[in-house]
């Protein structure tokens, strides 16, 4: 069965991946920013929606204004509330639409998310995955431009044939 939403434990993902934001701590806004920026373009690759979750009680006053989108979603936890709470309510709501992954180190909530139904990941193969899909695509994309650039030339000598022997000429 395919993924329908990952969800991840946002500062969980963050303690264990400090080469994100070389010299920000992890709550820090340019961390949680870091974050964000990578899972989005980790949906772009995969085009699997992605909700980060936040304790609110690590959260500046004024919390942080993160963009969030169907696609990327970004929830911080109220006052009382931790982000593990909203992963597991989260699992359960989505389990009848699909297969859920919480990404979290935490391995008791990694055993009560696979209790409701849904599958878990450890932050360093999750990592891994993030790492992995955006080399691909990055492969592609290269793949795909170095295509292009040999089929624009191609176009360009058949529209000019004399513009190859001008330049042998001049040579």
């Amino acid at each position: 069965m395919a993924l329908v939403r990952i969800l991840v434990d946002g500062y969980s993902l963050l303690y264990n991946w400090p080469q994100l934001a070389p010299g920000q701590a992890p709550h820090s806004a340019a961390a949680r920013d870091a974050l964000i920026w990578r899972l989005t373009q980790y949906q772009d690759a995969t085009g699997i929606p992605v909700t980060v979750f936040f304790d609110g009680s690590g959260a500046p006053s004024g919390r942080p204004t993160a963009a969030s989108s169907a696609m990327v979603e970004v929830l911080y936890s109220r006052k009382g509330e931790t982000a593990d709470q909203m992963i597991e309510r989260a699992v359960h709501r989505f389990g009848s639409y699909g297969e859920v992954l919480a990404v979290t180190e935490d391995h008791a909530e990694r055993d009560t998310v696979i209790g409701l139904g849904g599958s878990a990941a450890s932050c360093g193969s999750f990592i891994q995955d993030v790492d992995r899909a955006l080399a691909e695509l990055g492969d592609e994309i290269r793949y795909h431009n170095r295509r292009e650039r040999h089929r624009f030339q191609r176009r360009r000598k058949a529209a000019d044939p004399n513009e190859s022997c001008e330049k042998t000429r001049s040579s």
